[in-house]
């Protein structure tokens, strides 16, 4: 009876309920937009993967950032006025490994008029100030950040940002923190990358030989050679300058296979990096610093180095900038006339190709 009575009080009700058709409608809708943000997310932040990978042959590991979704087929926001300057961390490591410095920093300066890149490898033993830690060389200032036995990333990007912008006197407008691994992956995927070295490189880490001039490189020479040091006449500048020799490298492949005007080209490569990856944008959106960058690799970069020379101070090697070039060079990357620069002094200049 009560069973009854029941069917017969939602018998009288059932046309008081809503159609369900609208509300399924605008619940799938909401899904819909969901999952585009997502993945909106996603390429944005592999995008700018790409970026940072053709500017230094790295990928991007860590910092996390908030930014709102775009998919490569919207329209992305205008391009940041000015120069830019994007700082780029490379560790031979990962989140879950113990790092104790950083191993290479690139400061990749992209000037106001989009003319070209300027790579700027800033030495790891160039004296800076760490917060609690007092004067210590710039690689040291990732660690500190980062903090040991598993280091946070975002910290140690975060912490050599600002030891860099202290001591350079420049606005990092974005960047991020970069491994070693995902190289081999990346330059596999384009069919290798040709680097132009000026001296035969012996390996230490293996039987590798890398003649002089310039050769192919796959995905696992090319992690040899950015991690070789001992045995180069200026040591860990040399590997540096390499650094430099196989961003152009990369650059220059990627532009012969329209990566970053090819829509198609840019998913497939896309399709192959890890999802999760995100980097540092600081107040401007991935789409607008990839534009920005884009535009500027068209045209062959330029590697430099700050002038000055590697000195021990207190039994610890320091570098220190040369007491005559050295104003005039910051006094050029803050103003954004390295160009000039370069031009006056093209002995500081590496050489790419």
């Amino acid at each position: 009876m009560i069973e009854d009575d029941l069917r017969a009080a939602f018998a009288r009700h059932e046309e008081l309920t809503p159609p369900s058709g609208p509300l399924r409608a605008a619940i799938d809708r909401a899904v819909v937009r969901r999952r585009r943000r997502r993945l909106g997310l996603r390429l944005a932040g592999t995008a700018m993967v790409v970026v940072a990978a053709a500017l230094t042959g790295f990928t991007v590991a860590a910092p996390q950032h908030r930014e709102s979704g775009h998919t490569l087929a919207e329209p992305a926001a205008s391009a940041p006025a000015g120069a830019l300057n994007v700082l780029l961390v490379g560790l031979d490591g990962n989140a879950d490994r113990q790092v104790r410095f950083a191993d290479s920093i690139l400061l990749v300066h992209i000037p106001a008029d989009r003319g070209r890149l300027y790579l700027v490898s800033l030495p790891r033993y160039l004296e800076v100030t760490v917060p609690g830690k007092g004067r210590q060389p710039l690689n040291a200032a990732f660690s500190v950040g980062a903090g040991q036995p598993r280091p946070d990333l975002d910290r140690g990007y975060r912490a050599t940002r600002d030891a860099v912008a202290d001591a350079l006197g420049v606005r990092i407008d974005a960047g991020g923190v970069l491994t070693y691994p995902a190289v081999r992956e990346l330059t596999n995927l384009i069919g290798g990358v040709q680097v132009c070295l000026p001296q035969r490189v012996h390996s230490a880490h293996s039987d590798r030989v890398f003649p002089a001039g310039c050769q192919q490189l796959d995905g696992a020479a090319s992690v040899d050679l950015l991690r070789q040091r001992v045995g180069l006449p200026d040591g860990v500048l040399d590997r540096d300058r390499n650094a430099e020799r196989y961003a152009a490298g990369l650059l220059h492949r990627l532009r012969e296979r329209d990566t970053f005007t090819n829509p198609l080209v840019l998913n497939q490569l896309l399709q192959h990096l890890s999802s999760g990856v995100v980097a540092d944008t600081g107040g401007s959106s991935l789409p607008a610093l990839g534009l920005a960058a884009a535009k500027a690799a068209t045209a062959e970069p330029v590697g430099l180095l700050p002038p000055g020379t590697h000195l021990e101070k207190s039994g610890d090697v320091r570098f220190e900038l040369d007491p005559v070039l050295g104003p005039g060079f910051l006094d050029a990357l803050r103003t954004d006339r390295l160009g000039e620069w370069i031009t006056a002094h093209p002995a500081q200049a590496t050489r790419l190709r």
